[in-house]
């Protein structure tokens, strides 16, 4: 997995990155273009992380490499928009969010995604990008064996409008309900948990690599859906809450770690995520990937310099430990990772 990484990954995320970098420039409308060219350089870590799921098929594909990046960069990209231009409204953010479910719904239509905000003009650039994901995924041997499970997940991103609703009684109200509609009110996950792990990417991540190979093994998928979601999704959710503490009670944003009575309270839940997470991960096929997965990402958010302020640090040394050894060993790599290329805190 390191040496495909290493050697062919990051070589390709790079020469993604570059692409898109050079169509964003190229973005009309100023604000539009600055919050497309963020989500290329401040996420780039979100975007490598994305293309780690293309080291668990048995060889490489680039078809899959593309298609987990192009995701992963629509959807950073929408978050950027959304939290600029929250004041369009609800209907907005939802029509934006469109873009999600099209760009791995290869037979839909694809929508005016600016139909409520026709004042910025992207020169084209959010639907370049879906219809390059979706040229990925037709390209996928396994896609349309897999195609009805990752459009279901992909509409699971419509409560991502919600996490920027800036009145926090509405916001809550909002998210209780869409978590009511979407699992039901005793779904053995608390509400915030749920809807915090439909707003990560990380699921549908996973479903993508199912589609990279034939045959697609019907009961491997099912395991490896219900290991990734909740659990899987919603520790992705709550380390990147964790590391933005600071800056999200700052900034009065919404923060899902916060839903937990204090930091002892948080630091013990995820701990248990954590070491939950690796040994399901290990009981799937080709576990050891799953693990190594599961562990980079921990040791992603861990290594970031806002888990290692004073006031983190004895919290950070806790879920390290909860990560076991391949968390320890990844985290001063993914320190230097960050180091060499400038990696800037999430």
């Amino acid at each position: 997995m390191a040496g495909r990484q290493l050697t062919w990954g990051l070589r390709s995320v790079n020469c993604e990155v570059t692409r898109w970098h050079q169509r964003a420039k190229r973005i009309p409308c100023e604000p539009v273009r600055r919050d497309a060219i963020a989500a290329l350089r401040l996420k780039r870590p979100h975007l490598d992380g994305a293309a780690l799921f293309s080291t668990i098929p048995r060889r490489r594909h680039l078809p899959l490499l593309q298609a987990l990046v192009r995701y992963e960069l629509i959807l950073e990209f929408l978050d950027n928009l959304n939290e600029r231009f929250v004041d369009f409204g609800l209907a907005n953010a939802r029509q934006l969010h469109v873009a999600l479910v099209e760009a791995v719904d290869t037979g839909s239509p694809i929508s005016d995604y600016y139909r409520y905000m026709p004042c910025c003009d992207d020169g084209g650039f959010l639907r370049s990008l879906v219809t390059a994901c979706r040229d990925s995924c037709d390209a996928l041997p396994g896609y349309r064996a897999v195609r009805a499970p990752i459009v279901r997940e992909a509409r699971l991103a419509d409560v991502l409008p919600l996490n920027h609703e800036p009145d926090p009684t509405r916001r809550e109200c909002l998210l209780r309900r869409w978590t009511a509609h979407y699992f039901g009110e005793d779904a053995g996950y608390r509400w915030f948990e749920l809807s915090g792990a439909a707003t990560s990417s990380l699921t549908l991540h996973m479903l993508l690599t199912q589609a990279a190979e034939l045959p697609v093994d019907r009961p491997d998928l099912r395991r490896s859906h219900l290991t990734y979601f909740p659990d899987i999704a919603l520790l992705s959710t709550m380390l990147d809450s964790y590391i933005d503490a600071t800056s999200d009670i700052a900034l009065n944003q919404h923060s899902y770690i916060s839903h937990y009575a204090g930091t002892d309270n948080a630091t013990r839940r995820l701990s248990e995520l954590i070491a939950g997470t690796l040994a399901d991960a290990r009981s799937l096929h080709r576990g050891n990937r799953h693990a190594v997965i599961v562990a980079a990402m921990v040791a992603l958010y861990l290594s970031d310099d806002n888990a290692n302020m004073a006031h983190q640090h004895q919290y950070t040394v806790r879920l390290a430990k909860a990560g076991g050894a391949l968390t320890r060993f990844l985290l001063p790599i993914l320190r230097l990772w960050r180091a060499m290329y400038g990696l800037p805190s999430a």
